[in-house]
């Protein structure tokens, strides 16, 4: 119920400050989102670029955990999933408050649940996120930045958002170590510690998920890693 209340009232105040606290909307704005989406970034502060690039690399790193995490809730895990792409934490938010631990899974992995264990999609999210990084925090005017995160709704929320997927990640983070065997504490403190880039790196070298039969999906249904050592 904690747990619950504290992620909702999270939501809550995330929407109350980004429509009615948040700096004003500015008129630039729709053009400002047409050309970061489209690639036409000349002219655009490098850090702007890298915070709206990374918010749709995010929802990718979190679907390699939501998709699993999803398997026995009594929710579906994809549409939260699906809407994180638009709208970040606003959509995560709702789902961390309402899923229940989950600590095992059972059954076989279709196509797309491979391609989300895959350690080439890993490799591929960790270089990515690396080099968008390392763009961003070395060609970005930092002065400009803090101005726009001053007095622009869009730049100010998008970089909350941001911030929130950071923290928030640990919290499915310690289920799918218990669903991998991986019971060591300091793995989990590590990856949390450091944000974004901790994880990336940590779908390159968690180990695969291991897949059960039929006949033993019942005896994995029951069985629980519990907490890290």
């Amino acid at each position: 119920m904690g747990r619950r209340l504290g992620f909702g009232l999270l939501w809550l105040g995330f929407v109350i400050y980004a429509f009615f606290l948040s700096p004003p909307q500015q008129p630039d704005t729709f053009a400002l989102i047409k050309h970061l989406s489209t690639g036409q970034i000349a002219g655009i502060n490098p850090l702007v670029v890298l915070i709206f690039n990374l918010l749709g690399v995010f929802p990718v790193i979190y679907s390699c955990l939501l998709f699993f995490d999803g398997q026995g809730q009594r929710i579906r895990a994809w549409p939260f999933a699906i809407a994180s792409f638009g709208v970040g934490a606003f959509a995560l938010l709702p789902y961390l408050a309402f899923r229940q631990p989950n600590p095992s899974f059972s059954g076989q992995k279709n196509w797309f649940l491979k391609l989300l264990d895959s350690r080439g999609l890993g490799i591929l999210l960790a270089l990515g996120t690396f080099g968008l990084v390392v763009y961003g925090v070395t060609q970005g005017n930092w002065v400009d930045f803090l101005e726009q995160w001053r007095t622009s709704r869009f730049v100010n929320v998008m970089s909350l958002d941001f911030c929130l997927l950071c923290l928030l990640f640990p919290a499915l983070l310690g289920d799918d170590m218990a669903r991998r065997g991986l019971k060591n504490s300091w793995i989990f403190w590590v990856v949390s510690l450091v944000p974004l880039l901790g994880a990336a790196f940590y779908l390159v070298l968690r180990p695969r998920l291991a897949e059960s039969s039929q006949a033993d999906s019942g005896l994995n249904q029951s069985q629980s890693y519990g907490t890290f050592s």
